[in-house]
């Protein structure tokens, strides 16, 4: 059982998986993003994001302890040039990990392992957009202006409304009683007619 092992050992001696983690972070930190296997770029994330924090602070010391891991000038000055400036105010989380699928000779698990800070298709695409609107039943709500002289003449429309609309009900033995006059009154009317 692997309890509370955190480092995956990639099935290498630790000589081999510290040259190969050290040759992915350069090209990592050069070309700004590499394809590899999902877990080699688990393994490189914690590798590499100490040392771009350590390249916050440009100092003697600080490159010495990034050349030892890294091995390389090139790439080394290429963090402390251009790398740290553009991650200055970002508190970690340097690096994205985007899978792409299954590898075709033995279904290993791909990915594309970058620097999140040079991916210009993600940074254009979170252009400031406006907050989608609920839908409600209602209309908008208006200014205050607008609604305190409208509300005072709708009441007063509505009363008056309520009153004319309202037809007056009477009982049944009312409605019949009413109604004989009425039919003996369109009968003499017809008659006379005549």
């Amino acid at each position: 059982m692997r309890h509370g092992k955190k480092i995956n050992h990639l099935g290498r001696t630790s000589s081999h998986r510290k040259a190969m983690l050290s040759n992915m972070a350069t090209s990592l930190i050069l070309h700004k993003r590499i394809s590899t296997t999902l877990a080699k770029a688990k393994a490189l994330k914690t590798y590499v994001e100490p040392l771009i924090t350590r390249s916050k602070e440009d100092s003697t010391n600080s490159r010495r302890l990034v050349f030892s891991y890294l091995q390389s000038k090139e790439a080394v000055s290429e963090l402390f040039r251009e790398v740290s400036l553009k991650i200055a105010d970002r508190p970690g989380g340097y690096t994205r990990i985007l899978k792409t699928g299954n590898r075709l000779g033995d279904n290993a698990d791909m990915c594309i392992l970058e620097l999140v800070d040079y991916n210009e298709t993600m940074l254009s695409s979170k252009e400031p957009t406006k907050a989608k609107a609920t839908r409600r039943r209602r209309s908008p709500k208006k200014t205050t202006e607008e609604v305190a002289p409208s509300a005072e003449s709708h009441e007063e429309v509505t009363s008056e409304e309520k009153i004319e609309k309202k037809p007056k009900r009477t009982p049944k033995k009312e409605q019949e009683t009413e109604s004989a006059p009425e039919q003996s009154q369109k009968e003499e009317t017809e008659e006379s007619k005549e």
